[in-house]
């Protein structure tokens, strides 16, 4: 039985993308959980023997669409089209949380299951990474917003950034916090 992970990362940002990975293990990979439970630079250890030992995609949903259809909606959309990207079709696909994504793939909610399901763990893993590492690009664009240390969050310095300079066009605009100046 082919088993797929796939979780995401940046719901809670207020600025960039939702980002979701599935992936498929080819091999077991020791030290797998959840991606907020590791270092960065165990993350980016780890992140590298996933892509070199699995299959695995991202998708990642824009800041607009999840203006225009809401969070929730952007990330069940990010899901399902990391699982409709993988090269191969599993059998049975884990998702973090509560809900799953509508497609034609036999798929099973798991509370929790970043700590739980390695396949899980991996996605989580590698869509931070793949994430973060966006969000530092962005912070050369932007180095007021602090991109690169909170990663969209909103920290009190994102917030005061915000207040001050308004919101990039990357900024979340039904989010709370995101404030038009």
């Amino acid at each position: 039985m082919i088993v797929a992970g796939v979780d995401e990362v940046g719901r809670g940002c207020l600025a960039g993308p939702v980002t979701a990975a599935a992936v498929i293990l080819n091999n077991p990979i020791p030290g797998l959980t959840d991606s907020k439970k590791i270092s960065s630079s165990k993350r980016e250890i780890l992140a590298k023997l996933i892509k070199e030992q699995s299959i695995f995609s991202f998708a990642s949903i824009s800041n607009n669409k999840i203006d225009e259809i809401n969070i929730h909606q952007a990330t069940l959309l990010a899901m399902q089209q990391a699982i409709m990207k993988l090269t191969i079709t599993p059998d049975l696909v884990y998702i973090d949380g509560k809900f799953t994504p509508k497609i034609e793939v036999n798929c099973k909610a798991v509370i929790g299951g970043d700590k739980l399901i390695s396949e899980i763990s991996a996605a989580s893993i590698i869509a931070k990474v793949h994430r973060d590492d966006f969000m530092k690009k962005l912070d050369r664009q932007y180095p007021i917003y602090d991109f690169a240390k909170n990663k969209g969050y909103g920290t009190a310095h994102h917030l005061n950034a915000l207040k001050e300079s308004g919101y990039t066009s990357w900024h979340r605009k039904s989010f709370k916090g995101v404030v038009v100046k």
